[in-house]
């Protein structure tokens, strides 16, 4: 029941493939060989936004505690709707586009990665998603995701920010046709109108990937323009 497949007897250093690490290996493999992927990437200023975070905690009094994930899917969702193109999918004879923001969010668990959906973003704010976020990932963690809680979603967030990873990209995860991969934040300096002539601001990099058979590098660039003026000025995220 353990959802482990294998020939036996296995070689000493064989490790068993389980059902989730063929899935994996079958999508990612089929989205490389046939999506035309490309990447864009850029520097995103954090100062505003965990301000904002750190004043809506303590409001909250330890009834919940917004993470900067809650923030990108938030973003996410309100670029998609601003550039719909980016929340659509390749369907042969014709592109699929959607109305709502379906969420994927890529956790990590002990028998792999898996991509639980906050479905309707767009009709959620920053404290639902924070829920609905919390209870996917303790579910994720026991194994007890339904195949509708991570199969689906319009589009991808993929953040290895909290392993220090400062920048990377990522496979898109199909039918969809982006992905964002989050880099983690980093303390930088750079010019300022201040006596010592510059400042230390705390920045992170992203990188968008798209199928070029759906999303064209404009659009992309597009999209890219609009998420990282809502994490940079996050109040319009409350809105």
């Amino acid at each position: 029941s353990s959802g482990i497949n294998a020939e036996w007897p296995l070689r000493p250093g064989e490790i068993p493939l389980t059902n989730m690490r063929k899935a994996i290996a079958k999508r990612l493999t089929q989205s490389k060989q046939e999506v035309p992927h490309y990447y864009l990437t850029v520097e995103i200023a954090l100062e505003e936004l965990l301000s904002v975070r750190s004043q809506l905690n303590k409001e909250a009094t330890g009834h919940f505690k917004l993470s900067v994930t809650d923030f990108l899917i938030k973003a996410s969702s309100k670029a998609l709707l601003d550039v719909p193109e980016a929340n659509s999918q390749w369907a042969e004879t014709s592109i699929k586009q959607f109305h709502n923001t379906d969420i994927s969010v890529a956790v990590a668990t002990e028998s792999g990665l898996i991509t639980p959906i906050v479905f309707t973003a767009n009709h959620k704010g920053l404290q639902e998603i924070n829920s609905d976020m919390s209870a996917l990932k303790d579910k994720a963690a026991q194994g007890k995701l339904q195949p509708h809680e991570f199969q689906g979603g319009t589009f991808t967030i993929s953040n290895l920010g909290m392993m220090g990873i400062q920048h990377f990209t990522a496979v898109i995860n199909p039918p969809q046709s982006c992905i964002l991969a989050v880099g983690a934040p980093q303390k930088k300096l750079v010019p300022a109108d201040n006596e010592k002539g510059f400042e230390t601001q705390t920045v992170m990099n992203v990188s968008l990937s798209c199928d070029h058979r759906v999303v064209d590098g404009a659009v992309g660039a597009q999209w890219l323009a609009k998420f990282k003026e809502y994490i940079e000025k996050p109040l319009r995220l409350l809105l």
